[in-house]
């Protein structure tokens, strides 16, 4: 899914972030990088980042780099050259942690890693903003298993249980497997579950849902959940596209951004419940996090967390807009 890193720019970090200490360096500027920064999560995450750094007297930088890991570690570079204080990293490849961990620390500008975790050199974790990826797969399974046991699938009914998953990202599979164990401890059976591989874009997950559909022609029925909302979406609309009514869909999202878009509607849709995520929230704790270092000198905290809630179409406007 992701573009190979180059061993030079890898070997180059380091070179440029030996400059970073006498570039601009009276400037209150803060980074963020987004591994997929044209998904709504990551733009609200973006405007969280910048509203809270022009809060408290900082300026902001977005950069995305589209799921490009090369691009990344320029972005990184380009950051520690300009003089950055900070930066929040959402990479598209965890392997890229050690590197830029390593450029980051040589330049003396703090790093946290936002929504996927990466670590260092010597195996001790980056600083993480984000949320617990284990602890959001299992809302989003409960909720799945209790839909699927009100639907009365379970008696009789030739239903499949599509796990959408990116399979080179840990914070991913976190989500996904603790997912398929809350369905399983629902009653699904384990040989239900189809594993589904995609890159976390919706177009991805409609291009490899729609053979698994094809393979599985005796399954009338599906449970889908992913790793966020674009794989649920993906997959809601490859079920569409191969003829299955909403009604025979119970598609449980993870962010809400776009399950929401076809309940503001009043449109039938798969999707019947989702986990709300706010990239807001991440953005706002990840530039405070990172200006309260600066400021204070004190050390990073190793882990903030947000909070997650379960809506439906019945109340996800009393905890979000539908942009």
């Amino acid at each position: 899914m992701l573009n190979r890193v180059k061993p030079a720019l890898l070997m180059s970090i380091a070179g440029t972030a030996l400059l970073a200490g006498t570039a601009m360096a009276d400037d209150k500027e803060i980074v963020a990088i987004y591994k997929s920064g044209t998904q709504q999560y990551f733009i609200d995450q973006g405007d969280g980042f910048k509203a809270a750094a022009e809060e408290l007297g900082y300026t902001a930088k977005i950069i995305n780099v589209e799921l490009d890991a090369n691009l990344a570690i320029s972005a990184v570079s380009d950051a520690i050259a300009s003089g950055a204080k900070g930066i929040g990293l959402t990479a598209p490849d965890q392997a890229l942690g050690p590197a830029v961990a390593r450029s980051a620390d040589e330049a003396g500008v703090l790093l946290v890693a936002t929504d996927d975790p990466i670590m260092k050199e010597d195996g001790s974790p980056v600083p993480f903003v984000g949320f617990d990826g284990v602890a959001m797969g299992t809302k989003v399974g409960e909720r799945a298993g209790e839909l699927l046991k009100e639907s009365g699938w379970l008696d009789g009914a030739r239903y499949g249980v599509l796990s959408v998953e990116v399979q080179t990202l840990s914070v991913c599979n976190d989500r996904t497997d603790a997912a398929k164990e809350q369905v399983i401890a629902a009653g699904a059976s384990a040989d239900s579950i189809v594993q589904v591989s995609y890159d976390g874009t919706a177009d991805t997950s409609l291009a490899a849902t729609g053979p698994v559909l094809t393979a599985n022609p005796g399954v009338d029925k599906w449970v889908v959940f992913a790793c966020n909302d674009e794989g649920v979406l993906g997959a809601n609309n490859a079920l569409k596209n191969a003829g299955f009514n909403p009604d025979d869909v119970i598609a449980v999202g993870l962010g809400a951004y776009e399950a929401c878009r076809p309940w503001k509607e009043g449109i039938p849709s798969g999707f019947k419940a989702a986990l709300y995520i706010s990239g807001k929230d991440v953005g706002d704790a990840a530039a405070r996090t990172l200006i309260n270092s600066i400021e204070t000198g004190e050390d990073l905290p190793l882990k903030t967390v947000a909070n997650t809630t379960i809506v439906g179409p019945d109340n996800y406007a009393d905890y979000m807009s539908c942009d």
